[in-house]
């Protein structure tokens, strides 16, 4: 909006004002509202230059835009190996597109001959001295990288632990459907948490408890190893069993 068109505003708003006074007296005398108009007017045109003033002087002040990143997205870093123009060092150890060891040359020649051969300059070993870097396809190397790390990621067993609990006074039957329990977990790979938990007077007869845990100790092991021997922790005891060993 221009200083005249604001102006022009204001003087259409005091106009009304002159009119309804006039409107509401019935008279076309000199009345208060006119004083009230002329001091809109003032008002108004003071405030104007003051305004349009401060606006013409931000305009000046910023006439690009700076380009910012949203609130919440955290900043981006490069994760991956530095490639081309990134390698800033004095000197690199260069191993060419066949594997032949070129030597040490500069990243400048270096990405010569990266052009020459329609590839890319690749750091390799960034921390050996001077780095060594490699000519390749960047985009293959890096889809043969994530292609190993799905494959690993899909091998890698993760160990859970698994919660079997037990009475002070679990009969034989009871016992042994907990027991096959154990054993079955246990040839899953995973670790197996024995639970005897008491309950009002059992409490004074903690050595029933632990002569349980000992029998499911010394049936497991052929499949496992207690890592962790029996323990209180509260109104339970609590014993961890694990794998054996890897043999060879």
């Amino acid at each position: 909006m221009s200083p005249q068109t604001f102006l022009r505003r204001c003087w259409y708003c005091a106009l009304y004002v002159v009119k309804l006074g006039a409107k509401r007296r019935g008279a076309r005398e000199k009345t208060p509202e006119i004083d009230t108009a002329r001091l809109i007017l003032r008002l108004a045109e003071g405030y104007a230059h003051v305004y349009f003033a401060r606006l013409e002087t931000c305009n000046n002040q910023r006439t690009n835009l700076i380009a910012r990143r949203p609130h919440n997205a955290p900043p981006q870093r490069d994760t991956g190996p530095r490639i081309n123009e990134k390698i800033r060092n004095a000197e690199i150890r260069l191993i060419g597109a066949d594997g032949e060891n070129v030597g040490v040359v500069s990243p400048s020649r270096a990405m010569v001959m990266a052009d020459e051969a329609g590839l890319d300059l690749v750091e390799i070993s960034p921390n050996a001295n001077p780095p060594v870097c490699k000519i390749m396809d960047f985009g293959k190397f890096k889809y043969e990288t994530q292609k190993r790390e799905s494959e690993a990621r899909k091998k890698q067993k993760i160990i859970e632990i698994k919660e079997v609990k037990f009475r002070p006074n679990t009969d034989t039957n009871d016992y042994e459907v907990k027991m096959r329990n154990v054993f079955k977990f246990l040839e899953n790979g995973d670790k197996v948490k024995v639970t005897l938990r008491f309950r009002g007077r059992e409490m004074a007869h903690l050595n029933l408890g632990r002569e349980l845990l000992e029998r499911v100790a010394e049936d497991t092991k052929e499949h496992g190893r207690v890592e962790n021997f029996p323990k209180m922790e509260g109104r339970q005891m609590v014993m961890l069993i694990g794998q054996l060993p890897s043999k060879g």
